[in-house]
């Protein structure tokens, strides 16, 4: 059932049996203290095992210290943790799945620090970020490109940066979190130069090892980034250099909004934006947000509105889905 679904495709380099990824999930399984634990190695042998083609590890930190949004927050920002990533890639790899790992600066959503940072001194929840300074800017670049080249030497098989959920990456995006009037902010082309030189920088470190971005194509907020930007802004992130864009909406300031609440309650509801998206770049692009139907799937395929689907929830509350969905025993 379902032939486009379980088609092949050509990513970054590396052969996909099927169409299937699984999105990254943050769950909390990491020990304290952003360690592999036996209960996350043991997640990711089952979610590897599902059939999907490649396996998204949770977000794994570029700063422990000031950037992670959890105690229990992947660690890969020291190579102290590279005997733990290699397992954690091996066990995924072992599995018939190929392994990425997500990497992540919080910015002014993190919470392991005193006072977190961000583009701009805008209020979140109750705390008002430190704004970075053209030397922070570089280190954080600096910290993506070290901690991209772990992935890599980790044994994974690509690393994906997380642009998405309103973090650090996002955050210079918008322009209600983005308020600067220097060469990051103000304009478009200015509010891109932060993710673009990230990219770049990224890319120069670890050569010619594919790239994905999660991109957030709608932050759902009145005065937030939105999809006009997002597709003017897409092209430009893929042109350099990566191998996959996979897409979202939606922010922690407005995933509880009644509006957003209710989209969400719909089948394949972030669609629309991968379609926007797929539509001005040249890379696949991962549709996420509530897929739990074969058909749903099969279709967004067919219409082009994706090259792959990216499973969450539905995976993790049942991990045979992809093989129930391929055999026609979803019901």
């Amino acid at each position: 059932m379902y032939p486009k679904l379980f088609s092949e495709i050509e990513v970054g380099g590396h052969r996909f049996r099927n169409r299937l990824i699984m999105a990254p999930t943050y769950l909390g399984y990491a020990g304290q203290g952003g360690t592999v634990s036996p209960m996350l190695l043991d997640h990711y042998r089952l979610m590897a095992r599902s059939g999907v083609a490649m396996v998204v590890v949770e977000n794994a930190t570029v700063d422990y210290d000031v950037a992670c949004g959890s105690p229990r927050t992947l660690r890969a920002d020291t190579d102290d943790a590279l005997e733990q990533l290699g397992r954690l890639a091996a066990a995924i790899k072992e599995e018939g799945a190929l392994a990425c790992l997500q990497i992540n600066h919080a910015g002014r959503f993190a919470n392991a620090a005193a006072q977190p940072v961000a583009p701009s001194a805008v209020e979140t929840f109750g705390r008002v970020p430190r704004p970075l300074d053209r030397t922070d800017i570089a280190r954080i670049q600096e910290q993506f490109a070290a901690t991209a080249l772990r992935v890599k030497q980790a044994g994974f098989d690509m690393v994906e940066l997380h642009g998405g959920t309103g973090y650090l990456l996002a955050q210079f995006l918008s322009p209600r979190t983005n308020r600067r009037e220097d060469a990051y902010g103000g304009s478009l082309e200015n509010r891109q130069r932060f993710p673009l030189e990230t990219i770049r920088a990224v890319r120069v470190q670890v050569g010619d090892f594919p790239v994905g971005y999660r991109f957030l194509a709608d932050e759902w907020l009145p005065d937030g980034f939105r999809l006009e930007e997002a597709v003017r802004t897409a092209g430009v992130l893929c042109a350099a250099g990566l191998a996959y864009i996979s897409v979202m909406g939606g922010t922690y300031e407005s995933f509880g909004l009644p509006a957003v609440v209710a989209r969400s309650r719909h089948p394949a509801y972030m669609l629309d934006l991968a379609a926007a998206v797929k539509n001005v770049v040249r890379v696949p692009v991962v549709a996420t947000g509530r897929f739990a139907m074969g058909a749903v799937a099969e279709q967004a395929l067919i219409a082009g509105k994706a090259d792959l689907i990216g499973l969450a929830r539905v995976l993790w509350a049942d991990p045979q889905w992809p093989q129930k969905v391929r055999t026609g025993r979803e019901t």
